[in-house]
């Protein structure tokens, strides 16, 4: 991303209000706890995806385009917790006891300062659900036959087809970054799932999901400028039942349509060739500092 653009972006989110991108009406644990209840009564995502289309007498393939809601403008995260966190109320996540101590060992080194990502570090795509929590603007491209749901990080494009096709034909799968997508329309709810997800880091000092992975997610615009994700995650690797969360977007003010999406790649800037060192910390390759204790960046 181009200096230019980068600070156009921060003076644009220097003069919205807080409340603007506050996490509008979060849930309580009840509501979390009944959503997350839909998932545990099926036993796979695909079971979850067809019980909701029955509920929505089959959905809509293709509707035309004045059924279809406005999701245009630019669209940030608006925050939230990781896969592995609780949720309101208290209420964790039931993980396989090999994720668990993934996840204390790298909350240890956390604590020390102690981070490397062999993922993002090496500017490869971050993957799904990985997608779903990451910065950077986006733009969602509303069609009929399919959706897009793109990220400026490395041009990164999931195509939702609602055009009634299935997947594909198990013979024919296999692993993809943002795995294959289906969905239907529920009035102005898009209700996807996805399949053939390859093995990907889940976050900074995070376990990796398995290709095993999939996921049911309802999107809807909630109300204007904020549109909202419920999320089922299915993976046998990680989880010993569901898990679900929700995710909220936030449109970002332009009304000089001054701001746009532009590729980004990580690769464009050589400060980004970064290497792990032996206790496990990113170090920047070619790069002389003039303070020793400056000589790593413990936190990306």
């Amino acid at each position: 991303m181009k200096l230019f653009k980068k600070l156009a972006v921060l003076v644009i989110l220097a003069t919205v209000p807080a409340t603007v991108f506050a996490q509008g009406g979060r849930q309580s644990p009840d509501e979390f706890r009944r959503m997350l209840d839909v998932g545990l009564k099926h036993r796979t995502a695909s079971e979850l995806y067809e019980a909701l289309k029955t509920d929505a007498h089959g959905g809509k393939q293709s509707p035309p385009y004045d059924q279809l809601p406005d999701w245009s403008g630019l669209w940030t995260a608006a925050g939230g917790n990781s896969f592995f966190d609780p949720g309101p109320g208290g209420i964790m996540p039931k993980l396989k006891p090999a994720v668990a101590a993934v996840l204390k060992q790298g909350a240890e080194l956390a604590a020390k300062g102690i981070e490397y990502d062999e993922n993002l570090s090496q500017c490869g795509p971050p993957g799904f659900p990985r997608w779903l929590v990451i910065p950077f603007l986006r733009e969602f491209i509303v069609r009929p036959e399919q959706t897009w749901l793109t990220s400026e990080t490395v041009n990164n494009v999931r195509r939702i087809y609602t055009d009634g096709r299935s997947h594909p034909a198990p013979e024919e799968r296999y692993p993809l970054y943002y795995g294959d997508s289906i969905g239907f329309w529920d009035g102005p709810k898009l209700v996807i799932h996805t399949n053939q997800l390859m093995t990907r880091s889940m976050g900074r000092q995070q376990p990796s999901q398995s290709d095993q992975m999939e996921t049911v997610e309802i999107w809807q615009k909630v109300r204007a400028g904020v549109i909202e994700a419920d999320v089922w995650i299915y993976d046998p690797a990680l989880y010993l039942e569901p898990w679900y969360l929700k995710r909220t977007y936030n449109q970002l003010p332009n009304p000089t349509k001054s701001v746009r999406i532009q590729y980004w790649n990580c690769n464009e800037n050589p400060n980004n060739e970064v290497y792990k060192t032996p206790d496990g910390s990113t170090n920047y390759k070619d790069l002389t500092f003039t303070n020793k204790n400056d000589s790593k960046e413990p936190t990306r």
